[in-house]
Order: C-alpha cells, then structure tokens, then sequence
C-alpha cells in the first residue's frame, strides 16, 4: 500500500557488523518450502505489463522470465477493485470489491487459472497478493456484515489510514471475520493451485489473525507465505517466510546519495541478526510497486549506483526481488491509479539480472536463510565508500566487492579471510587475492567473485 514504508519501517539500532544465525525468533530451518531457499522473487503488476493489461497478454512472457532465472511469481492483487470512492480511472489495486472474483479487466477465472498452471509447467510458483486489512467501500461485506468493520465514535466505518479514503477499515476482533478471510484465501488455493501470498500490510492485522489462519492454509498445500512488514513478531511462528527489509532499503537510497556512509549497511544488518531468527527470510529490493509510484524509480534514488545496489540485494543475506519492467531499465513511475503501459524497450538489462539469479541459484551461498553462506565483513583502508563481504561454505565462497560512491576508488583489502584463487562472475577473468592486496574499483563499480573454500 502506498507509503507503508514510512509507517511501519522500525528504527534498528546501530551496532557492529556480524554474522548469522542470531535472533530471538523462533523459525527453524527446513520450515520453508525447499524450491524457497534459492529464488528471486519478480513482482508482476498485470494492469501495466501490457497494453492489453490481461493475464492472457501476460502469459506469452512466462517463458522469458524463467530463462531469466525467476522462481517465484507475485502477482499483484487478483481481484475486481471497487467503484464507490475510487481514485483516478482504475482504482486501486488494493481496494477490493470481492474477494472470490477475478477482475475482469485482466480477464476470467479460467485465464488466471491457466497462467498458474503454465508456470508451473515451466518450473515457477505462484503467489498472490491478498489484501485483507480493508476492503473498497462498495464490497459486499459492507451490507452484509457492517459488523466486521472498524468505527469511530460515532459508529460510522472508517478507513484504517485518514488518506486511504477508498477503503474501509476490517475489524479483526470478529471471529466471523477471521473464518471468511481465512476460507477467501483457501479458496484460491484449491481453485487455482497458487503457491503462496503476499499479505499487504500484514502488520496492521493482529498477528493472532496469522497464527490461526496460515496453518490451516498450509493444510492445503506447501506455501510461502511473504508479509509486508517488517517485524520479528510476525516471523515468531515460522508461518511468515520472508518479511520487507525496508531498513536495508532505505539504508541503501542514503548511502548512494552521499548522506550516509557505507558503513551504514553494517549498523543495518547487525541489528537485523539482533532481532531476527537466523532461517527468517528478508526480502532485498531496489524497487516495487510503492517504491517506484511514490518515491521514485532506482535511477531516481539510486542513480548510476542502481546495478551496484541491485548486485547487494542479490548477493546479501536474504531473498532478492525484482520488480516488473526493472529489467528494461524502466526509469519512470507509474501511475498507480490509471493505465500506464510499462515502456519495455529491449530488456537491456535483463542479462545482468539474469547472471544475478544464476549466481543466487547456483549453489547454497546465497540460501536465503541460515543454510546459505555465513556473511563475514571484509574490511578495507576505504569503509566509508566500499563494501566487501564474504558469503562462506564448507565447500565454497563468493567474494563481494562494491564500490558504493561515484568515484574511483583504491583500498587496501584487511584481513586474510578473503584470501585465494576466485573467478569474477561478470568477466570471466581469474584472480588471486592475497592479504594486504589494493584493489582499484572504478565509480559504482562491482565485483562478485567465486572460489574453493580455503580454510585459513
């Protein structure tokens, strides 16, 4: 929803860089779906793929995306967005006016159904976004039981942010409604065999709603499941998979516009270690659907830094996103509330993302939660502007280099850690690190390098 960000990012503390696992959470490993631990998530947004906009128009894209390496499908929301108080011509996609009918601006039922299955054919999972925390004002449910909405003193429905004036607020304290949201996302799972939910703005439900609702779900099949949120207590069952790492985002914006340094990025993800279960899932993006409508694309915010910030978001713990028309380089926002065809161009950048998902799938360096490579900060004589990390297996480890500030820049690389015979992923070329070694890095340059594990 737009602006969540802002509302429910937490304040992290500033501390040390380290190392996973940690946390007080309580998510064990092997409680995810095991197609998870290796995948990129791409968002797709059916109303501007197109300029048809249909899932039909979508489908001939299904096999680009999988050669591109995605694994994990997140169609935005699915169901008829409501008239009454609409904003701009379409409304938003999350004002929903029925939560078991398709709208029928991307087609029938049996269109959705059949994209699900054809991407499964092709080796992709399908998950949906399900908005259960507001409904659009003209949604049955208003009529039928005005009991299960939210009101003020005067006993009038209110929206659940004074700004969000196309929805209506639901009332969680009703257990009737809990039993037809829980059979609305059933429904869809049994109908159209998808694999999971985005559940927009998870953390403004109670998390007792969750606790009871995701594992009767999980009866039906193996999901995954993605809250927009961004706290340890919606992970604290094991039922939430991957949670938003807005902080990281954010961290990211300020670092690439000089107001942070790089160093920012270690007080980001030791306070996530602090907090979070080591098998918790954070999801990395440089962009979707709110960030690009009402903050910017990631050349706005990013610059010429967006591919190095892209490259973090691949190789750092935790599960990466890729949202739709990023691969073109799309640098524009799009209308939220109307017809905006993204501008595809040809896909110019779909190569690069394409080596990142290869790298993220190759082997278990970049498992999303703690069976992934343990992540060691490589210090450098330049901390302020480069980042360097290692990701480190028993067998294997990749060697992270990321020059973060548009200016070449020489470091001395500090410590032994990093030491050994590597290829670089992007160039092919082979290269030995010693200790002590200065490395040259141009502007926003990157370097992802893969080795045998040597034990020092």
């Amino acid at each position: 929803m737009k602006n969540l960000s802002l509302m429910l990012a937490g304040t992290l503390a500033l501390l040390a860089g380290c190392s996973r696992p940690g946390g007080t959470g309580n998510t064990d490993a092997g409680t995810h779906v095991a197609w998870s631990r290796n995948a990129t998530i791409y968002e797709v947004n059916i109303r501007q793929y197109t300029p048809q906009g249909t899932f039909k128009a979508f489908e001939p894209e299904l096999p680009r995306l999988q050669k591109m390496g995605v694994n994990i499908l997140w169609l935005m929301p699915i169901n008829p967005p409501g008239i009454k108080n609409r904003k701009g011509s379409l409304g938003s996609y999350y004002s929903v006016s029925d939560y078991l009918k398709i709208n029928p601006e991307y087609g029938t039922k049996k269109d959705f159904i059949n994209l699900v299955k054809k991407a499964h054919e092709l080796g992709m999972k399908v998950i949906v976004d399900w908005v259960a925390n507001h409904t659009s004002w003209d949604n049955k449910l208003i009529t039928s039981h005005p009991e299960w909405y939210k009101k003020d003193a005067s006993g009038k429905i209110i929206p659940p942010v004074a700004d969000w004036t196309d929805v209506a607020a639901l009332d969680y304290s009703q257990p009737g409604l809990r039993e037809y949201m829980t059979d609305a996302m059933r429904y869809w799972i049994r109908e159209a065999d998808i694999d999971g939910y985005r559940c927009d703005v998870a953390g403004m439900l109670p998390v007792s709603f969750w606790h009871e609702a995701i594992p009767i779900l999980q009866k039906e099949k193996p999901l995954f499941m993605l809250a927009e949120d961004e706290s340890p207590r919606i992970h604290d069952t094991g039922y939430f998979d991957a949670t938003y790492s807005w902080e990281l985002y954010h961290a990211m914006n300020a670092v690439a516009q000089g107001k942070k340094p790089a160093t920012a990025i270690d007080s980001v993800y030791a306070a996530e270690v602090k907090k979070f279960a080591g098998d918790a899932y954070r999801m990395r993006f440089t962009s979707n659907h709110d960030e690009n409508s009402w903050n910017g694309t990631e050349f706005e915010r990013l610059g010429e830094g967006a591919r190095t910030f892209a490259v973090l978001s691949f190789t750092f713990p935790g599960i990466p996103l890729i949202y739709s028309g990023q691969e073109s380089a799309m640098n524009r926002r799009l209308r939220f509330f109307d017809k905006d065809t993204i501008p595809w161009g040809n896909y110019p950048l779909e190569p690069f993302y394409k080596k990142l998902t290869e790298l993220k799938s190759m082997n278990n360096l970049l498992d999303a939660g703690n069976a992934g490579g343990k992540f060691i900060k490589v210090p450098t004589s330049g901390d302020q502007f480069v980042y360097a990390f290692l990701r480190q297996t028993a067998q294997k480890q990749m060697f992270v280099v990321l020059n973060l500030s548009g200016q070449s820049q020489t470091v001395v690389l500090k410590g032994s850690d990093f030491a050994g015979d590597y290829k670089e992923t992007f160039t092919g070329s082979n290269h030995t690190f010693t200790k002590g070694e200065k490395l040259m890095l141009g502007a926003w340059g990157y370097q992802v390098y893969i080795g045998d594990y040597q034990k020092k």
